[in-house]
């Protein structure tokens, strides 16, 4: 290679080298600017200052170690080859010190990398007050001491497996070098074994010290390990639960104190041998370690078959009996509070009066279909988009009401490809606009929700829904940035054939000042930010504007629920994120999902403005991992006494927390051991069918409004179990969400000596009632398509009702909307489908009907015509379908008017949705 090209290859790697590191400079200025504009940049220096205050004593020490040990082992090197005047080179030292400085800052960078959090917590840890049942620790030991003890136990041994390798290099170049000894193929194989021989054996005269204090410092670790290695039993999962078992405490756990103390005499007798030069003894260690593990191993599992297997619940009751309260405590599974529901109960008008607030609040509109009804019909244009339905309550013309929440967000790359320019994905359409609100028990006469809150601008009549600030800026939308207060105005909202246009005058963005404009064109790679003449020095950078990517940058050491939901409170709108701490550190307990979390906590609510972009976290919980959060990131989280009352009366109980929990009740609501072991009462959650499949799927947990036995009406998040392989229903949980009580977890079980109806079984009723399945059936026939909404287990009093909607759907073409058409109410042995959910409950407990012009499907006393009919019309149905497979048209033509006909009457008696014939 010439000069030329060598000094043209310098040049190119210096150009990569400086512009990685203009980017990265970039990257830390972006971060600065944007921590400084949310007001949290005591997090943003955090990372920084503490790994500077570990690193920089951590490099010297570093340094100056390796710096000295270079030196000894030339000194070592120089003595063994006859020239000890080396030890006093001066191009030997410069060399050493550039090694160590390389190796030194290498080190230092990964190692203040892997623990500057693990210290943070360290020193800022919390007690929980709480012991593991093995060793009597404070759980804080675990949570924030061990996880720094294993990372710096990893460290420890990778420094020395380096200076190992130092020592070993260094010792055989020094050979090579001085002594000239080669490898060739020219040699015979008797005389590469002697050269191979001698190489050795001048290896070992040279590093026998060195080798024998590597091994001692090895042996001393892998003591210290066996410390750790005895608390972390409590996380083994070799026995029957998670958890130290029999076989781990009789063997497991004398092994780890016998290889213990085996460590650390040979950490002795390895260093003696070293200096002593008996190899043979410095060999025998490690062979000794290998065998004591290897023995360990096979007597544990000898011990687990034939000892505590053979005795299994007997050898393992206390360690079941921990796992079951370890995992309990983890969980938040302690304090459930047990109520035995009788469901026998007899309803009448007067209780279905009496539990109004339940029955005005059962919701007759899924999540899913309502998503799709608020894209059909409020989405206005195609760059509009709702991504979500949000369950939450508001008095509506003070009535406490359950409704449905939407927010309509902008999607700019749903425009036009030809519309699709710089300036209008990043200067024009910027915002989305508004929501939707619907009660949940309501339709129109179509059958689509009732809307209380609709269009663009939001229209409502409802003063607690009144929406000042409708414009949305952050959302679920994964948003790119956007420009404002740019020369041309924002596009607003569409209105008529014009667009309304608006100036942004909230607090988000970072200023584009001309330093900003080139950082923020290096960061996007837009070259448009630094020519477009639309942006100036007042313009406003907005970035994070997908709200779980905003939160999770300022305080990724939570974990977010990614269901966040919106809020209307003083005219703006809020989101509110469910933020958890969780750990993989909580002795004892099962872990869930694919985490490794046995432990979780929602002990933070986020709050989000919508227009402003504003962050707060509001402590809910005293939580001894949050505390800790708290004394590392000072000021970073509120009480929950300063958040606005306004957004406080909507706190809920979070569905993911509570989805979490109600998985691992399934099984640890068993507290007795015995009863554990066997597994005799576990349980699963209830099944159900779903939209037009016939395949069983769970009921998920689901938010209502509704009147418990000796307790007000309340806001609750609930889910019914039933016990595992059986469609009974034996209990039902329900986490609080309004009031003091905020948070408790209230469990009803029934009875298991008397049949409870479970959702499953009240679907297989359904499917099989002479009445309700035929009229089914005829609802789906001819380009429709019949979808059964989810199915509410209700309490009333001490007794249960069942609920379910039913939609009609066109089966062709796109975009269809689903429509609430049907509502199938279940009570004991009665069960009736009609228009509406107030004529179901009519036809079953004699309840008055406000509206007058509602007609039911199926009436009391019009059973049997109605029955005759529908039989009549299935008969028919089935005799055309007969002759067309038959190829006979005329009697296929006869039987579709028979058919009419008979469908016409239905219509008459039952006031049903008109069907045509097939």
């Amino acid at each position: 290679m010439t000069k030329r090209k060598k000094a043209l290859f310098i040049i190119l790697g210096i150009v990569v080298v400086g512009f990685m590191i203009l980017l990265s400079l970039n990257q830390f200025y972006i971060d600065y600017l944007w921590f400084s504009e949310m007001g949290f940049t005591n997090i943003f220096f955090k990372e920084i200052i503490t790994k500077t205050q570990i690193g920089t004593p951590l490099f010297i020490i570093i340094v100056l170690l390796l710096f000295f040990y270079l030196r000894f082992l030339y000194h070592i090197s120089g003595k063994y080859l006859g020239h000890p005047q080396a030890k006093e080179g001066k191009k030997q030292n410069i060399i050493a010190l550039i090694i160590s400085g390389i190796i030194g800052l290498m080190l230092t960078i990964f190692i203040t990398d892997t623990i500057w959090y693990q210290v943070l917590e360290f020193i800022n840890k919390t007690t929980f007050n709480i012991t593991d049942p093995i060793f009597n620790q404070d759980l804080s030991l675990y949570f924030f001491q061990l996880p720094l003890y294993q990372e710096l136990l990893g460290i420890f041994i990778g420094i020395s497996i380096i200076m190992a390798i130092l020592t070993f290099g260094y010792t055989a170049y020094t050979l090579y070098q001085e002594k000239n000894v080669e490898f060739n193929r020219n040699q015979d194989l008797d005389e590469i074994k002697e050269n191979a021989k001698g190489v050795f054996k001048g290896f070992l005269e040279i590093a026998s010290k060195q080798i024998g204090i590597f091994l001692g410092i090895l042996f001393f670790i892998l003591a210290l390990g066996s410390v750790l290695e005895a608390f972390q039993l409590l996380y083994s999962s070799s026995g029957i639960v998670v958890g130290a078992g029999a076989a781990d405490i009789d063997v497991g756990l004398k092994v780890i104190v016998i290889k213990g103390v085996l460590c650390l005499v040979l950490a002795v007798t390895s260093v003696f041998a070293g200096f002593k030069k008996k190899y043979v003894l410095m060999a025998a260690g490690p062979v000794l370690f290998i065998v004591v593990v290897i023995i360990g191993g096979v007597s544990q599992g000898i011990y687990e078959s034939f000892i505590v297997i053979p005795n299994q619940f007997t050898k393992e009751e206390q360690y079941l009996n921990n796992n079951i309260q370890s995992t309990q405590q983890a969980y938040g599974l302690t304090n459930v509070e047990t109520k035995e529901f009788s469901a026998t109960d007899e309803v009448n008008a007067t209780g279905i009066e009496q539990n109004a607030a339940t029955i005005k609040n059962i919701p007759i509109n899924d999540l899913k279909p309502t998503l799709d009804m608020y894209n059909s019909l409020q989405g206005i244009r195609n760059y509009y988009k709702f991504y979500d339905i949000d369950v939450d309550r508001y008095f509506v013309n003070g009535t406490y009401t359950q409704v449905f929440l939407g927010v309509r967000e902008m999607n700019n790359s749903l425009l036009p490809s030809d519309a699709k320019t710089w300036v209008n994905l990043h200067l024009k359409y910027t915002h989305g606009f508004g929501l939707a609100v619907s009660p949940v028990n309501k339709t129109n006469n179509v059958g689509q929700p009732d809307l209380v809150v609709k269009d663009i601008p939001p229209v409502t009549d409802v003063p607690e829904l009144k929406i000042d600030q409708p414009r949305i800026y952050f959302g679920e939308n994964d948003y790119s940035y956007a420009v404002t207060n740019c020369t041309s105005a924002e596009f607003d909202y569409p209105q008529g054939d014009n667009n309304q246009e608006v100036v942004y005058t909230g607090t988000a963005g970072i200023k584009m000042s001309f330093i900003n404009k080139l950082a923020f064109a290096l960061y996007h790679g837009s070259t448009e930010l630094l020519l477009a003449n639309e942006v100036t020095g007042d313009s406003k950078m907005i970035i994070h504007r997908n709200i779980i990517d905003r939160v999770s940058t300022i305080a990724p050491f939570l974990t977010y629920d990614k269901d966040p939901y919106s809020v209307i409170s003083e005219g703006k709108i809020y989101w509110i994120v469910d933020a958890f701490t969780t750990s993989s550190r909580y002795p004892y307990s099962q872990p869930y999902g694919t985490t490794g979390n046995n432990y979780i906590r929602n002990s933070v609510k986020v709050v989000i403005d919508a227009y402003n972009g504003d962050v707060t976290f509001y402590k809910v919980a005293d939580e001894p991992v949050l505390d800790t959060y708290g004394k590392i990131f000072p000021g970073f989280v509120k009480d929950i006494s300063e958040m606005p009352a306004g957004i406080k009366q909507h706190i809920r109980y979070s569905k993911t927390l509570f989805d979490v929990q109600s998985e691992i009740y399934k099984t640890y609501h068993m507290s007795n051991p015995l009863v554990f072991y066997n597994k005799e009462d576990q349980w699963a959650t209830a099944n159900q069918i779903y939209e037009s499949e016939k395949t069983p799927v769970p009921v998920p947990s689901s938010y209502i409004i509704m009147k418990l036995p000796q307790r007000e009406a309340e806001f609750m998040l609930t889910i019914p179990f039933t016990p595992k392989d059986k469609d009974n229903m034996t209990a039902w949980l329900a986490g609080v969400s309004d009031g003091p009580e905020y948070g408790k977890l209230i469990l009803y079980q029934f009875p298991k000596q008397q049949l409870v109806y479970g959702p499953m079984q009240i679907e297989q009723r359904i499917d099989q009632d002479t009445v309700i399945s035929p009229q089914l059936t005829l609802l789906g026939q001819q380009g429709s398509r019949v979808l059964r909404g989810n199915l509410m287990t209700i309490p009333i009093g001490n007794a249960l009702i069942y609920v379910e909607p039913v939609y009609i759907q066109a089966s062709s073409g796109d975009n269809n909307i689903p429509e609430m058409k049907k509502v199938i109410v279940c009570y004991q042995n009665q069960i009736v489908m009609t228009d509406s959910l107030e004529l179901s409950l009519a036809q079953i407990f004699n309840t008055a009907v406000t509206n007058a012009n509602a007609k039911a499907t199926q009436t009391t006393g019009d059973v049997g015509s109605v029955l005759a009919l529908t039989t009549k019309a299935n008969s028919l149905f089935q005799e055309a379908q007969d002759a067309q497979r038959a190829g006979d048209w005329a009697l296929y033509g006869q039987k579709l008017s028979e058919l009419g006909q008979v469908l016409g009457q239905l219509q008459q008696l039952s006031g049903a949705v008109p069907v045509a014939a097939p």
